[in-house]
C-alpha cells in the first residue's frame, strides 16, 4: 500500500473498487492534499490547474457525503463554461457508478429550457452547471437549494473573470450557511480571497505546485516585433508542423485576426472566444477534438475547461501578464507522459513578462531565434474531415446509428470512422480524409434511423 493510495482514506469498499476499475491507482498531489480535509467536512480553498485531478478530489468528497435515500439536491457544482460543466458531470457519473440510484443533472446556458425543466421536476441529488443558468432556474423557483450540504466553485478565478461574481453570491445566499464550500482556482487573484472570506468558514488552504517537467514540455521564447508577430507565428507553425495546436491570444479581436491569417496560409484554424454563438462554439470544439481542425486560436476564458487529448503544441501569440496563467496555458500539452511543445512570442516591451515567468518557474527560460527556423512551404492537412448531420438526440439519433449507416452493407471500414458527437438537434462524425467524399455520398443517399437527414461536409 503506497502512501498516496486511496485505500488509506475512509472510503466505502464500493467506492474503492470503482476507483480501481476506473484506473485510479494512486492519488494525484491535489487529491492527496485535499481529500482528507474534504472527507472531514472542512471548507477548502485549493489552487490547482486543469488536468491535476481536482474533479475527482471534490467528486469523491461530495459523493461520500451524499445521502442517496434522501431524494433532494444535496450538492451543487458551479463551473465557468458549458464545456467544463459537461466534463465535470461525466466524471461525477463515472465516480458514482458504484452507488445505485444517484441522479446527476447538468444545467448550462446555450441549451433549451424545456428538457432542463422536465428533468428538474423529476428531482436530482447533484447539480452541475454554469452560474447564469443555475440562477435563472433558481429565480423561477425550479431549483430549491435549501438541502445543499456541499457547494463547489470550480475554476473560480475564471468565473470572476467572466463577471459571475454577483450570480455566485446570490446562489450561495440561497444555500444553508452550515454547508461545506470547496473553492478551486488555478490562480489566486484578489477576488478569490474576497470570495473565500464571503462564502467559507475557516477554510483549509491547499496549493499544488504547477511547474512543469522540462523532460515532458519543451519550452522556448522567440523575440519578435509588434508588426512581425503574425509572420513569426506562421514561421513557427511551418517549422514545427504540429498536428494539433492551441494558439493563445489576449483578446477576442486578436483571435479572429490570427485565425484568419492562418487560414490564408493554408492552415485549418478556427477562433474560440466569448462572442461565439453556442452552436458555432460546439462546431469549433468538435472539429478540433476530432482532429479535422488542427489549430484552435483561443482566449484564456474561452479555453478554460477544455480537455484535448494528445495536444502537441501550445503557442502563446502574446505573453500573458500573469505567470500563473502562462504555466496553466502550457500545461495543456505534454500530458499523460507524452512530449509537448510550448512556444511563446514576445516583443521588447514584453521582456518583463518573460522575466517574471523565469522568476516564477525558478529556472532560466530558453530562447530561440526565428532566423534559424526552417519555414517549409508545406502545410499538413488534418487527418480527418467532419460531416455534419442535421439530426440529433431529439430525433432519436445515436452514435451507433451513424456508425452503422457509414459501415453497413459494403460501406467504409470502421477504422476510417473517428469521433462521433451527438447534440440535441445536430450530430458530427469525423471520417478519414481519404474516404470523406465516399462517406458523405453514403450518408446523403442513405438513411439514419429510417430517415433521411441533410448532411454536409464542414470546411
Amino acid at each position: 500500500m503506497t502512501e498516496h493510495s486511496f485505500s488509506k482514506l475512509p472510503l466505502s469498499r464500493e467506492m474503492l473498487d470503482n476507483l480501481e476499475s476506473l484506473g485510479y491507482k494512486t492519488m494525484t498531489p491535489i487529491q492527496a492534499e485535499s481529500l482528507p480535509f474534504i472527507l472531514d467536512g472542512k471548507d477548502l480553498l485549493a489552487r490547482a490547474k486543469t488536468g491535476s485531478g481536482k474533479t475527482a478530489a471534490f467528486g469523491i468528497g461530495l459523493l461520500s457525503r451524499l445521502n442517496v435515500s434522501r431524494f433532494r439536491i444535496q450538492a451543487l457544482v458551479l463551473c465557468p463554461t458549458r464545456e467544463l460543466a459537461d466534463q465535470v458531470g461525466k466524471e461525477l457519473r463515472r465516480l458514482a457508478r458504484a452507488t445505485h440510484n444517484i441522479k446527476i443533472l447538468t444545467l448550462c446556458g446555450g441549451m433549451s429550457f424545456g428538457p432542463q425543466i422536465a428533468s428538474l421536476e423529476h428531482g436530482a441529488h447533484i447539480i452541475v452547471g454554469t452560474p447564469g443558468r443555475i440562477l435563472e432556474h433558481m429565480r423561477k423557483g425550479r431549483l430549491p437549494l435549501v438541502d445543499i450540504s456541499t457547494l463547489v466553485l470550480d475554476e473560480a478565478d475564471r468565473m470572476l473573470d467572466m463577471g459571475f461574481r454577483d450570480a455566485i453570491e446570490e446562489i450561495a445566499a440561497a444555500t444553508p450557511k452550515n454547508r461545506q464550500t470547496l473553492l478551486f482556482s488555478a490562480t489566486y487573484p484578489q477576488g478569490i480571497q474576497a470570495i473565500s472570506k464571503s462564502f467559507q468558514n475557516n477554510p483549509v488552504e491547499v496549493s499544488v505546485e504547477s511547474h512543469h517537467d522540462d523532460s515532458v514540455i519543451e519550452q522556448r521564447f522567440y523575440p519578435t516585433t509588434k508588426e512581425g508577430r503574425l509572420d513569426a507565428l506562421v514561421k513557427l507553425m511551418r517549422h514545427y508542423q504540429p498536428e494539433s495546436t492551441v494558439v493563445f491570444c489576449n483578446t477576442k479581436v486578436g483571435c479572429e485576426d490570427v485565425a484568419e491569417r492562418l487560414r490564408r496560409e493554408g492552415f485549418h484554424a478556427a477562433a474560440l472566444h466569448g462572442d461565439l454563438e453556442q452552436r458555432d462554439r460546439d462546431k469549433v470544439l468538435v472539429q478540433f477534438a476530432n482532429r479535422s481542425s488542427s489549430v484552435l486560436v483561443a482566449t484564456d476564458v474561452a479555453a478554460r475547461g477544455l480537455d484535448i487529448k494528445d495536444l502537441q503544441a501550445v503557442i502563446n501569440y502574446e505573453v500573458t501578464r500573469d505567470s500563473e496563467v502562462h504555466v496553466h496555458r502550457i500545461g495543456r500539452t505534454g500530458r499523460a507522459g507524452k512530449k509537448g511543445l510550448a512556444l511563446s512570442l514576445y516583443t521588447e516591451s514584453e521582456q518583463y513578462k518573460v522575466d517574471d515567468i523565469e522568476i516564477y518557474q525558478r529556472k532560466p527560460v530558453e530562447y530561440g531565434s526565428l532566423a534559424k527556423l526552417n519555414a517549409a512551404a508545406v502545410v499538413l492537412e488534418p487527418a480527418m474531415v467532419t460531416l455534419n448531420i442535421d439530426g440529433g438526440k431529439k430525433n432519436k439519433v445515436r452514435p451507433g446509428d451513424i456508425l452503422g449507416a457509414l459501415t453497413g452493407d459494403a460501406g467504409i471500414a470502421g477504422s476510417y470512422v473517428g469521433k462521433i458527437d451527438v447534440f440535441d438537434f445536430t450530430a458530427y462524425v469525423a471520417v478519414d480524409r481519404t474516404v470523406a467524399n465516399q462517406a458523405l455520398k453514403r450518408l446523403q443517399a442513405g438513411k439514419i434511423k429510417g430517415r433521411q437527414f441533410r448532411v454536409r461536409k464542414l470546411r
